[in-house]
């Protein structure tokens, strides 16, 4: 049975991480955002829109290296939303 500092911790590095992901793709984003527009975790990534799919797939193997993860091609085919790419990326860190 796990102790409470051990649960508080191993939540609070889960949270560090939601934002570490959060943080990078934001940043690997800056770049192709619209006006004044904020990227959120709502931001349509896929469709064209914020950024062509050569540069998407480019993106997405930064944040593979970055977090030292593979994501496989049928769930980066079902990513649409800023949201979705993160808790992709943070399921497979927790299957790391």
């Amino acid at each position: 049975m796990q102790s409470t500092i051990d649960l508080v911790a191993g939540k609070a590095e889960r949270v560090s991480l939601q934002l570490d992901v959060m943080r990078e793709i934001r940043h690997q984003l800056l770049p192709y955002q619209v006006g004044d527009r904020p990227i959120t975790g709502a931001t349509v990534i896929s469709d064209g829109s914020t950024i062509d799919s050569l540069t998407l797939m480019d993106m997405l193997m930064a944040l593979e290296d970055r977090f030292d993860v593979s994501l496989p091609i049928n769930l980066i085919a079902e990513i649409r939303t800023v949201d979705q790419l993160a808790d992709t990326i943070l399921t497979m860190c927790g299957r790391a």
